[in-house]
């Protein structure tokens, strides 16, 4: 049998080796580390401390590394978009505020273009329903789309020469005037009645309207009227009249007959006195100032209750 020491060195048994280093050594044997027992099993695997990651080997490429790498140089490539700046309370107040103020004139330019529109007073002709300067709203759907009928209010354009001696406005300013001239341009202020008046129908299309005089009540197709709007001591009419109102248009007078030059004072015109429906601006359906007498302008149908119709009466 040979000795240990006549074998190869491969053959030879080998010392088992300790697996901590001896005490009061600072650091293992160099040759424990490293050396790789028989069978070619890897010495790393004995709790050597080694806490080597993929890519610290030399050779090895750590492909998630240069992934995040790429990523960051592409967003660092691209500009990130800004965020938009908030307005301020006041910018989108002042927003608010022209965008209302621009829907206002709008909208109140096409109510006066198709259905209302504001108009003053202009004389005493219709006290004591209207004072002078009140200021009245005036539907502007008849006669083309409402039917007028007696004891309405009605504006009408001066149809020639009814208005001979305008009254202007009082004096309050130039500002004030421009004010109220753009505001009468969009609707917002009451028109400057000079071409403009305002008076009580009394009869309608084919109907005889009538009045002996001195004080006589006015009578329509034969009925007498008891018209309770006419100022305390004011009488019916002091002029003798009989007409026969053309058809599409209106006999209209004055409340207050004694201060009013209407359709009695225009007898010798093309209508006899009558306004033609086409001349109507509106009827009056409001009473928008003074404040004290804001209401209504209610039409006195109980007046003219018992007016038969033109061929029923004495119209023609």
């Amino acid at each position: 049998m040979p000795f240990p020491e006549d074998l190869p060195d491969a053959a030879r048994p080998q010392p088992e080796k300790p697996l901590t280093p001896p005490v009061g050594s600072s650091k293992p044997d160099d040759s424990s580390v490293g050396a790789a027992p028989a069978g070619g099993e890897s010495a790393g695997v004995v709790g050597n401390g080694d806490s080597s990651l993929p890519g610290d080997l030399p050779g090895e490429v750590d492909s998630g590394s240069d992934k995040s790498a790429g990523a960051g140089r592409s967003r660092r490539g691209r500009r990130p978009k800004k965020p938009a700046k908030p307005q301020s309370k006041l910018v989108r107040f002042i927003k608010d505020a022209v965008f209302v103020v621009v829907a206002a004139l709008i909208l109140s330019f096409l109510l006066k273009t198709f259905l209302i529109q504001s108009f003053y007073i202009p004389s005493e002709s219709m006290e004591n329903t209207l004072h002078k300067w009140d200021r009245v709203i005036v539907t502007k759907l008849a006669p083309k789309m409402l039917k007028v009928h007696r004891g309405d209010i009605v504006v009408f354009r001066d149809p020639g020469g009814w208005v001979s001696n305008p009254q202007p406005l009082p004096e309050r300013g130039w500002g004030v005037d421009l004010i109220n001239k753009l505001g009468q341009a969009v609707g917002l202020a009451p028109i400057k009645s000079e071409d403009f008046l305002i008076k009580r129908v009394i009869g309608t299309g084919g109907d005889r309207v009538a009045c002996a005089g001195g004080g006589a009540p006015i009578t329509v197709n034969g009925v007498p009227l008891t018209e309770t709007y006419l100022p305390k001591g004011v009488a019916p009419s002091l002029m003798e009249f009989s007409v026969v109102v053309p058809e599409g248009a209106v006999w209209v007078m004055g409340d207050n007959r004694s201060s009013s030059a209407d359709s009695r004072a225009h007898m010798e015109g093309p209508l006899g006195g009558a306004v033609s429906l086409d001349q109507l601006v509106g009827i009056a359906q409001f009473r928008t100032y003074p404040f004290d007498r804001f209401g209504p302008l209610r039409n006195p149908s109980e007046v003219f209750a018992s007016v038969l119709p033109p061929t029923q009466g004495g119209g023609q």
